[in-house]
This record gives C-alpha cells, structure tokens and sequence, in this order.
C-alpha cells in the first residue's frame, strides 16, 4: 500500500497520469506511476480540479496547496506541492 502523505513535502512535484470520464473517481500506484481516473469529462478543466482534489486529498494537503506545472491539455501532468 502506498503512504501518499509521504509525498506532501513542500516543493515535492508529483507526476501523474489522468483519466478522464472514467466509471469511478480514484488514485492508485502502477509500477512505480501514479495513475488518477475521474469521472470528470476533460472539458473546461473540469477533469484538473477533480485529479488535484482527489490527489490532495489523498496527500493530506488542502487542494489550494496543489499547483498544475505542466500537462493542463494533456494525460500526463506534473503537480507541485505549495509551501503551506
């Protein structure tokens, strides 16, 4: 199992991999990359907010420290974690 707390340092950039109008939201490890599905459609991005909501939330963290670096139009996105 996966402790994502651990992964909430201040500065930390976490790659992820997002899919969108999946069955059900959730955040899982596979092969050493974090995969994310929500069931947000990628339009407006509706389908960011849910994958940093569910990605803080599983962190630990307030959604409003998680910062979109790269990867807005893309499956493949990087999030850093804000200095409290």
């Amino acid at each position: 199992m996966v402790e994502w707390s651990d992964l909430a340092r201040p500065g930390a950039e976490i790659a992820v991999r997002v899919t969108p109008r999946a069955g059900r939201d959730e955040i899982a490890a596979d092969g050493g990359q974090i995969r994310i599905r929500v069931t947000a459609p990628a339009e407006d991005g509706r389908a960011n907010r849910a994958a940093a909501a569910l990605l803080a939330g599983a962190l630990g963290v307030p959604k409003s420290r998680l910062e979109l670096v790269r990867g807005a139009k893309a499956r493949d996105k990087v999030f850093r974690v804000r200095p409290a």
